[in-house]
């Protein structure tokens, strides 16, 4: 934003190079201005000076009109009448009330010979002069053309008054100096598109950063980085993918998003607590690299870790965020509550022990919820009937489950969405939202995908629209972008075609929705539906 550079001012003065300064620039730009508005004038005297010259020997003319055609017509030749003109003595008449007020050598010519112009109360033509008279035209001869003739050389007359000034006064040649530099300014100037500020206080780290779409992954062990979106390319279903990070045997991605770098993101821990970061506070990595330490960015406590993350633009009063844990506890609080953001962070819910939350979304109090479990079904509710509650309350119940189950996402249904479910051994499905119907609250729901010993445990349910892509984890780092209409569309009770053909002991572990991007770059690669095939995803 700040730049420093220098600046050698060189320039000609006299004939010879010299530094300058400003001062010395700005007093040798106004000696310049002088020498060409005092060269232009005098030029602009000599033009006036002649053309007054020739209308004031037309006038002194047309005054003695009947005497100088008397003469013309008594001469031989025209060379015999331009003599017989210069020879005589003319009265100056109507000439001489111009002479008066001007000075009888206003428009006389510096080259001009003395013999000529007023003298002894007569006035003695010129040759330049003489010639003007013999070549008038005859209707300049009317009284209208009289009038403008006498009216021109009054106008020269003020031209020359208005040049002599200019060349015989200092302060009056600064005057046109100053009133052309307005001229230009006025004529050819423009608003400033650099707005100059004195104090830069507004001006935040944040302003420098440019708004783009960024994939944020954090990994089990606590490892966050950032990626560009186009990073990616999408796949067709069934493919092996390509890795999207480096990690150890123990530790996989636990939390991928798609957010705006100027997003915050609210990052909900084990423990019920919130903490508030910045997308462009995470740093950029590479497609293989493991990232940063979360606990380099967030104060987390030892033993603590972000089960939950969620973008968040704008913190608006009517709505709220609804929050469902994996022991099916489910809890509404407003969203204003989480707008003050603490470097400490803030408690945002009671958990019991070993609960932990696994989704997060924001509402107007007036949605449907739907919760699915690990043992393949889902409950559907009404959100009015969770009231809104405080930061530090604990909940109420709104699934029941098993032992050994837990709730492994939250949807909130929207008109014209899917479901799109996936297990743990990389089969899924799409099915439409209205096969989920709305029970009460606290309910054990029904099927959503049934959990077989090919499909293996629900692990993840995201709601998806037309055009949408999504992305598919393993514990063993590698990830699948693919096209979310390319999955097949089938009811609750199925179990769902491949999605990605899983290695020996990989397990999916998350899913997320990518909303549609213009040209993503796609690279097709057919896989089969049901039967796994052999073909590989490639870039």
């Amino acid at each position: 934003m700040e730049t420093v550079f220098g600046i050698n001012m060189v320039a000609l003065v006299d004939n010879q190079p010299r530094l300058l300064n400003l001062l010395d620039t700005l007093q040798l730009f106004i000696r310049h201005r002088r020498e060409v508005v005092t060269r232009r004038t005098v030029y602009l005297l000599r033009k006036a000076r002649e053309r007054g010259h020739v209308l004031e020997g037309l006038a002194i003319a047309i005054a003695n009109i009947d005497e100088v055609i008397a003469l013309i017509k008594q001469s031989a030749t025209p060379a015999d009448a331009r003599e017989a003109l210069i020879a005589k003595g003319w009265p100056v008449s109507v000439v001489s009330q111009f002479l008066e007020r001007a000075g009888a050598n206003a428009c006389r010519p510096d080259d001009l010979e003395p013999e000529y112009g007023l003298r002894d109360e007569h006035y003695y033509l010129s040759p330049v002069q003489a010639k003007a008279i013999l070549d008038l035209q005859l209707h300049r001869l009317t009284g209208m053309e009289h009038d403008k003739l006498l009216a021109e050389y009054e106008d020269k007359l003020k031209q020359i008054a208005e040049y002599l000034e200019i060349l015989g006064n200092p302060v009056r040649l600064m005057e046109v100096i100053r009133e052309e530099l307005e001229s230009v300014e006025r004529d050819y100037g423009d608003n400033r598109r650099t707005e100059v500020q004195t104090s830069r206080s507004d001006l935040t780290h944040e302003d420098l950063i440019n708004e783009e779409d960024r994939v944020v992954t954090i990994s089990h062990l606590g490892y966050a980085k950032s990626q560009p979106l186009d990073a990616y390319q999408a796949q067709r279903r069934g493919g092996t993918g390509k890795a999207a990070t480096a990690v150890k045997d123990e530790d996989f991605v636990e939390h991928l998003l798609i957010a705006n770098t100027h997003d915050f993101l609210l990052c909900f821990t084990n423990v019920g607590k919130v903490f508030w970061l910045k997308v462009y506070q995470i740093p950029i990595a590479s497609r293989t690299s493991r990232g940063r330490p979360v606990v380099n960015l967030l104060p987390l406590e030892d033993g603590e870790r972000i089960t939950a993350v969620m973008p968040v633009k704008e913190f608006d009063a009517d709505h709220f965020i609804f929050m469902a844990t994996a022991f099916g506890t489910v809890k509404k609080t407003p969203l204003p509550q989480f707008s003050r953001p603490r470097s400490v962070g803030l408690r945002a819910i009671e958990l019991d022990e070993g609960d932990v939350l696994v989704g997060t979304a924001i509402t107007d109090g007036s949605r449907d919820v739907i919760l699915f479990a690990s043992n393949g079904k889902a409950a559907r509710f009404d959100e009015a009937q969770v009231r809104s509650m405080g930061r530090i309350s604990r909940g109420v119940r709104g699934i029941r489950l098993g032992e050994g189950q837990r709730v492994i996402s939250m949807v909130i249904p929207q008109e014209g969405g899917k479901v799109l479910t996936v297990s743990e051994t990389g089969y899924g499905k799409r099915t439409d939202v209205e096969d989920f119907p709305k029970k009460g609250r606290g309910s054990q729901g029904v099927i959503a995908q049934q959990t077989t010993e090919r499909n293996g445990g629900l692990v993840g349910a995201v709601q998806v629209f037309d055009g949408d892509e999504i992305m598919l984890i393993s514990d063993q780092g590698t990830l699948v972008r693919t096209r979310a209409d390319e999955v097949s569309l089938l009811s609750r009770n199925t179990q769902g075609v491949r999605l990605i053909k899983t290695r020996e002991g990989e397990h999916i572990v998350g899913l997320e929705r990518i909303e549609e991007q213009p040209d993503p770059g796609i690279v097709d690669v057919e896989a089969d539906v049901e039967g796994g095939g052999d073909s590989t995803a490639e870039e």
